[in-house]
């Protein structure tokens, strides 16, 4: 039976990386590239990938994995303690709360890039969209 993944916060995976772990990030490429973490050593897996490059994360060192909420990342943490790891960690809500945490990150997210009255709900919904 499959351990429940373990979940680590904003905080704490800043502090796990001081001590050494390793931030790897599932998101696709554009979506890194747009807004990412600002950290040294981020590494940049995308989910789509990660069956066939999962011999590239290490098993001696911690990995976090992470993502724009925490959804990807926790899938990737399933799939990589399925196949034998015991050192990965999931960061729950990703780099939209390591962001509102005030963290280091580079670029801007799409949703938060609208001016002003860009953004309102889509007609006869509560959903917003931006333009």
């Amino acid at each position: 039976m499959l351990e429940e993944a373990k979940e680590v916060c904003p905080t704490t995976t800043r502090r796990l990386l001081g001590e050494g772990a390793i931030l790897m990030d599932v998101r696709d490429r554009s979506e890194v590239t747009a807004f990412a973490f600002d950290v040294p050593d981020v590494v940049n897996i995308p989910l789509s990938e990660l069956e066939q490059r999962c011999s590239e994360v290490p098993r001696d060192r911690p990995v976090v994995f992470v993502c724009d909420t925490g959804v990807r990342s926790l899938k990737a943490t399933y799939f990589l303690q399925f196949h034998g790891y015991t050192n990965v960690s999931n960061m729950g809500g990703g780099v939209v709360k390591w962001s509102a945490k005030g963290f280091p990150v580079k670029g801007q997210r799409a949703a938060d890039s609208c001016s002003t009255g860009c953004c309102s709900p889509t007609e006869g919904t509560t959903t917003t969209s931006c333009c």
